[in-house]
């Protein structure tokens, strides 16, 4: 039966930045599809972990800072020491930077880059190395943006890191399908989290951002749930190197 495609019992998901948002909205998703669930957070993710456990999901805490890609091997060998392998690996953890182009840091392009695609492609090295030793394969899920696509305004960094995802993402699948690992995308739209809520509180952008969705609304954790087990399950083990946007039509107006 093709449900069965979707089940994700006794596997176990990686997911980085999963206190709030986005993150915590996947980990939900993979937990409620069977998934145990390991979170890496510069924060203790409480609430996440609450819910995770509710469903009667194990969740591993583990604190890093993954804009410095030296703990990514430490991290890795408490996963494998506490649940014996990984079957998927979520790259969300993420920042963004604001300020005009002329005007934009050094230190503001180099930590986001740091984060949003150095450690993307460290963290899925690793894990992959991890899949290959397993002999099982395993599912890579990067987190792409609008502006993979897009250019944007005011946020430089941002764009070239996650226009660097897309192509990692589908440098990572060339090489890495003969061993079973799938490496595909999800790409954001405008959603309601807190990496938004400047963008929200302005009336005027708020309005010209609803007018371009043809589903007029933000988006929300939850609609990550579904495309993150699809892309984590068996039912997408054909797919390999593709960024699905999930953005209530903003790229179709």
């Amino acid at each position: 039966m093709i449900l069965n495609a979707f089940d994700l019992k006794g596997k176990v998901a990686l997911v980085t930045g999963c206190d709030t948002g986005l993150g915590q909205g996947m980990a939900l998703g993979l937990a409620e599809a069977g998934c145990d669930v390991v979170g890496i957070n510069i924060v203790e993710p409480q609430e996440t972990l609450d819910r995770v456990t509710a469903l009667g999901r194990r969740f591993l805490s583990l604190k890093g800072d993954l804009g410095k890609i030296n703990c990514i091997e430490g991290l890795l060998e408490k996963v494998v020491a506490e649940f014996g392998r990984i079957n998927i690996l979520v790259n969300n953890a993420g920042i963004i930077r604001r300020q005009d182009a002329i005007e934009f840091s050094e230190k503001d392009w180099d930590d986001v880059m740091d984060l949003n695609s150095k450690s993307v492609f460290f963290m899925s090295q690793a894990v992959a190395r991890q899949f290959i030793k397993q002999g099982q394969g395993g599912k890579i899920i990067n987190i792409a943006s609008m502006l993979s696509f897009q250019g944007g305004i005011r946020v430089p960094s941002y764009t070239a890191s996650k226009s660097a995802v897309m192509g990692l993402t589908r440098l990572m699948a060339n090489e890495w399908a003969k061993h079973g690992i799938n490496v595909n995308a999800i790409a954001p739209g405008y959603m309601a989290t807190n990496n938004t809520q400047m963008l929200r509180a302005d009336e005027k952008r708020n309005a010209e951002i609803l007018a371009r969705i043809p589903a007029a609304r933000w988006g929300l954790p939850d609609d990550l749930k579904g495309p993150a087990v699809f892309l984590a399950s068996d039912a997408s083990d054909y797919i390999n190197g593709y960024t699905i946007a999930v953005d209530g039509g903003w790229l179709a107006r």
